[in-house]
């Protein structure tokens, strides 16, 4: 694109968000957004991961086949009208000057979402209360998501932006690490007896759902005294709701013609995250099916994949600070395919190197914790790349792009796993569809130019 090449100036110049602290990770400013991803790992590992889920998939909610087709298409349904809102709400909240209320009142929304599964009781009358309450809680937590990850340019610098959002991932795996390890010796294989941890009318789990959303809930809090809220702008603030879709549409062209490297990293951000999101949400499957891991053993596995995963995305956010935001990218998702390929290669076979034997657990515990090693980076990093770009004032409608484009090829690696498998008769092979999204994701962002090649966007203003 010329660098002659003009784009109408808005009516009314963006206000400033207003910046907090020095960027530093142990300023309070800091410390307190990342205590929300923190909060946030209960509804991500517990709820939607390791616990509830498979409460709710179980034979007592109607078989595991027929449970689980209910939650995939309760889930698929969230998903798109979070494709569908994400994008508005993040504008509306940016110029309404609502930037940080509207992350509590999300995030108000998705506890009290959670706590109600209290009332899920193991019947098969009850799957479909249990699917609408954790589809709608993800709703509002891909909302909350948006303007949480906005909020990434007020807490940080320049300089700074990468180490930030890094220590941002690596407490969320943290927390889930945290979250988790109080799940399992209080409710179910509770150290101390005592009536809530009783599986009957599966209790125990749904007092799990009370202790996330007061988890979240606890930990959501002082973001909401230790950020100032955004400026407010008066003439799209006014905007109606279907209006603003035609804001967001212009706003994107004017991106596209200003900073087409913006949107392009948009595009190949989403195929490789959906990759990313995959190595987490098929790694315990590959680990009890394939490798023949046990219940006990996935669990630790999660636990050392999480503190593994934590250490990468603070080391990447370092990283990212000094040589960018995308070569630490490119960096992990190189590691992802080498990582990913030779558990492809080594299977589940015992192998014999200089008269030592190489089990099949030692390929999936070396290997897979690399796996796990380089997602932080990556996913940190990501974030990271967009706040550098996000035009002033705008970063939550940027955002929420970013949840969009996510969500519109999601179901590329779980198609292509499950694909493998049915071409090559074996659940390894699955690994195979999600090294090929990785591969595609790595190819798309090798020609977008780095943050600091890329001029920031002005938009429109209403």
């Amino acid at each position: 694109m010329s660098t002659h090449q003009q784009v109408p100036q808005p009516a009314e110049a963006p206000a400033l968000v207003p910046s907090v602290g020095s960027g530093r990770i142990f300023s309070k400013p800091v410390l307190a957004w990342a205590s929300w991803d923190w909060g946030s790992a209960a509804f991500n590992a517990v709820m939607t991961t390791f616990v509830f889920t498979v409460y709710l998939t179980s034979e007592a909610f109607g078989g595991e086949e027929r449970a689980s087709q209910v939650l995939g298409w309760g889930l698929a349904g969230a998903g798109l009208l979070i494709a569908l809102l994400a994008p508005v709400t993040g504008q509306r909240s940016d110029s309404g000057g609502r930037r940080k209320l509207w992350l509590g009142v999300n995030t108000l929304i998705v506890a009290v979402l959670t706590a109600l599964c209290f009332f899920v009781f193991p019947s098969p009358e009850m799957l479909i209360l249990g699917v609408a309450l954790i589809a709608a809680a993800n709703i509002f937590f891909e909302f909350a998501g948006v303007n949480y990850n906005a909020m990434l340019t007020q807490i940080s610098t320049p300089a700074t932006v990468g180490r930030v959002s890094g220590f941002g991932w690596a407490m969320g795996y943290v927390g889930g690490i945290v979250a988790l390890v109080v799940v399992l010796v209080v409710f179910i294989q509770p150290v101390v007896d005592w009536a809530g941890a009783s599986g009957e009318n599966g209790l125990n789990i749904r007092l799990v759902a009370v202790f996330s959303a007061l988890w979240f809930a606890a930990f959501a809090l002082p973001v909401m005294f230790a950020v100032p809220e955004v400026p407010r702008r008066s003439k799209a603030a006014q905007l109606g709701f279907l209006a603003s879709y035609g804001l967001l549409v212009r706003r994107v062209k004017a991106i596209y013609r200003e900073s087409p490297h913006t949107i392009f990293f948009l595009l190949a951000s989403a195929i490789f995250r959906d990759g990313l999101a995959a190595v987490f949400t098929f790694g315990g499957i590959l680990a009890a099916g394939a490798f023949g891991f046990s219940a006990s053993m996935v669990i630790v596995f999660a636990i050392a994949a999480n503190v593994i995963a934590a250490i990468g995305a603070v080391v990447g956010g370092f990283l990212d600070d000094r040589i960018g935001p995308k070569r630490v990218i490119i960096g992990a998702l190189i590691g992802l395919l080498v990582a990913g390929t030779a558990i492809l290669l080594l299977g589940t076979e015992t192998h014999s190197f200089f008269g030592m034997q190489w089990t099949s657990d030692t390929t999936f515990w070396v290997f897979g914790l690399l796996l796990t090693l380089f997602v932080g980076p990556a996913q940190a990093s990501s974030r990271a790349y967009l706040a550098r770009l996000a035009p002033v004032g705008d970063e939550a409608e940027l955002f929420g792009l970013y949840a969009t484009t996510g969500r519109a090829v999601s179901f590329l690696a779980p198609t292509l796993f499950a694909l493998c498998i049915g071409i090559f008769g074996s659940q390894l092979y699955g690994v195979i569809g999600i090294l090929v999204v990785l591969l595609a994701g790595l190819l798309v962002l090798l020609p977008v130019k780095p943050p600091a090649q890329v001029t920031r966007a002005v938009v429109p203003e209403a």
